[in-house]
């Protein structure tokens, strides 16, 4: 009996020895696991490499190249667009002045239209300064420097022989617009005759041809006052055997 409690008097420290072991065992294996971890993490927290970096700025630079005349076509383009938005906003202004009278013949520097060649209404010559109406689209005033502003150039053909003085206003006539860059008269820019000409497109026209009309129309002007039927007739027909009394 007192063997047996002797025995077991020393089986006490024995387990706490065995456990410590194991705690110290287990302790080990842990750390192994954390520094295996901590080295197969170690590739995957580096940054790229230099080669790596080339590479991709290899890459990103011809994708740009590729790109970059792209977008320089599509801002021309969008520009162009927008230019001749406002010029045809300008040859309406032009129009509606000339149909209430606001434009009146015989005023120095009011860009009234001026005669065209008989029978050939797009063989109107090209203007200058004196001959336009000026559209101020920039606040500024006119100005022939401004890529901005406009001027107007009108062109009349009445085959009518009874008007008198070249003032068409009492019997009516065609009517010719040209919107034309302000800058396109700075001196520096000889203006192409727009009749056989290439006519500038929005599309593919870049920054747009400063020697060409950016808009160019045509219109009919109504007659103030009681027109004749010959001079009707004439603008209509624009044959003068068709249109007897």
């Amino acid at each position: 009996m007192n063997k047996l409690l002797k025995d077991n008097s020393y089986s006490q420290p024995l387990l706490f020895k065995g456990a410590k072991t194991e705690i110290e065992f287990s302790s080990q294996q842990t750390e192994n696991k954390s520094g295996s971890c901590a080295q197969k993490s170690k590739p995957q927290d580096c940054g790229y490499t230099i080669i790596e970096s080339l590479v991709a700025m290899i890459v990103v630079s011809v994708l740009m190249i590729a790109i970059a005349p792209v977008m320089a076509f599509s801002v021309a383009t969008r520009v162009q667009a927008r230019r001749t938005e406002l010029a045809t906003q300008a040859a309406r202004t032009y129009i509606d002045a000339l149909r209430t009278g606001a434009i009146k013949f015989g005023v120095t520097g009011s860009g009234f239209p001026i005669a065209a060649p008989a029978g050939d209404l797009a063989g109107a010559p090209v203007p200058t300064v004196g001959q336009t109406y000026c559209v101020d689209m920039d606040g500024g005033g006119c100005n022939t420097s401004s890529n901005k502003d406009f001027y107007v150039q009108g062109a009349w053909l009445n085959q009518d022989t009874s008007i008198t003085g070249g003032d068409p206003t009492s019997k009516g006539y065609q009517l010719l617009v040209r919107v034309y860059r302000a800058d396109s008269f700075d001196g520096t820019v000889t203006l192409k005759a727009p009749k056989n000409a290439r006519k500038q497109s929005v599309v593919g026209s870049g920054l747009g041809d400063r020697t060409m009309p950016v808009v160019e129309m045509s219109t009919e002007i109504p007659a103030i006052g009681s027109p004749s039927y010959k001079s009707i007739c004439l603008r209509l027909k624009g044959d003068p055997t068709k249109c007897q009394n």
